[in-house]
């Protein structure tokens, strides 16, 4: 395919890169604030040299590769792949009251909740970057549950990030 060979995969410097432990540290909300700081300038002169879309689209395919290897870590860190200790995790996603999230179900084949306030949502607009807070934030959620457990379907039909009044996180372990 043209332009194939000039596309490069950035998972090699992503797996060869130290275990990640900051979530535990600082919190996510604490992080995606430091990440947007630097990446927002970054990607808008990059954008502006290179293309938007095009470097809109390698930073997508980087943070979604980025979360699944982080989804893995996560598990290791929390000792399991159970909806239990997915739950557990949600302490490094909440610190700070960063989430507001109403359980609706959980069981050992389901988990279903409804995040009604998104301090990360923001974060970005306070930031002046709420177009890039989809790709920042949201858009790992797929792959870090497949990091995570891959076993388990995620759905999720809106976010509050893109202006739903909440956002539906719908976890289901395949059988």
């Amino acid at each position: 395919m043209p332009g194939e060979k000039d596309k490069k995969d950035h998972t090699n410097t992503i797996n060869h890169a130290p275990e990640d432990n900051l979530n535990a540290k600082i919190g996510v909300l604490t992080r995606r604030e430091a990440e947007a700081r630097i990446l927002a300038p970054m990607l808008d002169a990059m954008g502006e040299t290179f293309g938007r879309e095009k470097v809109l689209a390698v930073m997508r395919d980087t943070i979604v590769n980025i979360a699944k290897k982080q989804g893995a870590e996560l598990a290791g860190l929390m000792g399991g792949v159970t909806f239990q200790h997915f739950a557990d995790s949600l302490r490094f996603w909440t610190m700070d009251d960063a989430l507001k999230i109403d359980v609706i179900e959980q069981t050992e084949d389901v988990f279903s909740f409804n995040v009604t306030r998104c301090r990360y949502a923001e974060l970005y607009e306070k930031l002046g970057i709420r177009e890039f807070g989809t790709a920042l934030s949201c858009a790992r959620d797929y792959a870090l549950i497949e990091g995570f457990n891959p076993d388990v379907s995620f759905k999720r039909t809106q976010t509050i990030m893109e202006g739903a009044a909440h956002c539906d996180f719908r976890y289901r372990l395949n059988k």
